[in-house]
C-alpha cells in the first residue's frame, strides 16, 4: 500500500479520538454554501466522505435531512453512536450509493483531497438535482496568529501534511465556475494535552512510528507550556474554514 492509500486508511483505528478531539465547522460557512439555493427551506443534504460526523452534526443542527457516507467502518459507526436523526450508508466518493437526482447540496469536510476527481466529480453531479451545490470544506489553522504558525512547524513530522489546493478542485462541465469564501472559527481545547491530541488524529502523525510520535508529541507540549498565549485554559485555538462550491448546472 502505497503512503497516499495508508493515510486515507489510517483514521478507522482512531474514530473514537477523531470524533472527540477534531473540531466542527462554522454554521456561517454551512449557511454559505447554500446560499445559491435561495431558500431557507429543509434541504436532502449529502455528507461525503463524512467521517465521524464533525459536519453531518451541523448540518442536521440546521434541520436538513442529511444522508452521511463514509467508506471505513469504524468512522461511520463512530457517527451512527453520535449523530442521530441521519441516513449513514458505507461508500465512497466514486462510487455514492445514491439515486440520481435525489439531493439539494453535497458537502465534504476535509476530506476532497483523497477523491479521486475524474471518478468523483461526475458521481456528485449525478446525484446532485439541477442547481444544487457542491460545497469542499476545509478546517485550517488561522495564519494570522504568530504561535499557532510556530506550533506547527513545531509538530510537523516526516510526512509532509496533506494541504488542500483550491486550483486542484478540476473544472468540470457539469458545474459552473468554483467559488471561495473564508470564515473565522476556533476550536476549544481544555488542556495541552488536548491540543497534542488533536494533532495526533492527522493522517501525517498516524502514519509515522512511535518513536517519532512521542519525540514530537513532547516539542508540542514544551512548546504548549513556555508559549504566553498559552498558558490559560480553556483556550480557544484559532482557525479558519476555507469553503470553495460550485453549482450543478441544468442537463
Amino acid at each position: 500500500m502505497d503512503l497516499h492509500a495508508r493515510r486515507a486508511d489510517s483514521f478507522g483505528a482512531q474514530a473514537e479520538a477523531y470524533a472527540e478531539h477534531r473540531p466542527d465547522y462554522p454554521v456561517a460557512a454551512i449557511r454559505w454554501a447554500l446560499e445559491p439555493l435561495g431558500t431557507s427551506e429543509r434541504l436532502d443534504v449529502l455528507d461525503l466522505a463524512a467521517g465521524t460526523g464533525k459536519l453531518t452534526a451541523g448540518l442536521v443542527a440546521e434541520g436538513h435531512r442529511v444522508t452521511a457516507v463514509e467508506p471505513n467502518e469504524q468512522m461511520l459507526s463512530e457517527l451512527v453512536r453520535r449523530v442521530h436523526d441521519v441516513r449513514a450508508l458505507p461508500g465512497h466518493a466514486e462510487h455514492i450509493p445514491v439515486p440520481d437526482h435525489t439531493v439539494d447540496a453535497v458537502f465534504v469536510g476535509t476530506a476532497f483531497h483523497w477523491f479521486d476527481q475524474e471518478k468523483a466529480l461526475p458521481e456528485i453531479a449525478r446525484v446532485l438535482r439541477p442547481g444544487g451545490v457542491l460545497a469542499a470544506m476545509w478546517i485550517e489553522s488561522d495564519p494570522n496568529a504568530d504561535w499557532v504558525t510556530e506550533f506547527e512547524q513545531v509538530s510537523a513530522s516526516s510526512v509532509e501534511s496533506q494541504r488542500h489546493n483550491p486550483t486542484g478542485i478540476m473544472s468540470h462541465p457539469s458545474f459552473g465556475p468554483v467559488e471561495h469564501e473564508t470564515f473565522p472559527h476556533t476550536h476549544r481545547r481544555d488542556s495541552p494535552e488536548a491540543v497534542i491530541a488533536w494533532v495526533n488524529t492527522h493522517s501525517r502523525m498516524l502514519v509515522v512510528d512511535d518513536d517519532e510520535r512521542a519525540a514530537i508529541n513532547h516539542k508540542m507540549l514544551a512548546f504548549l507550556r513556555e508559549r504566553p498565549e498559552t498558558s490559560n485554559w480553556p483556550l480557544d485555538v484559532p482557525l479558519r474554514s476555507d469553503v470553495f462550491r460550485m453549482v450543478r448546472v441544468s442537463e
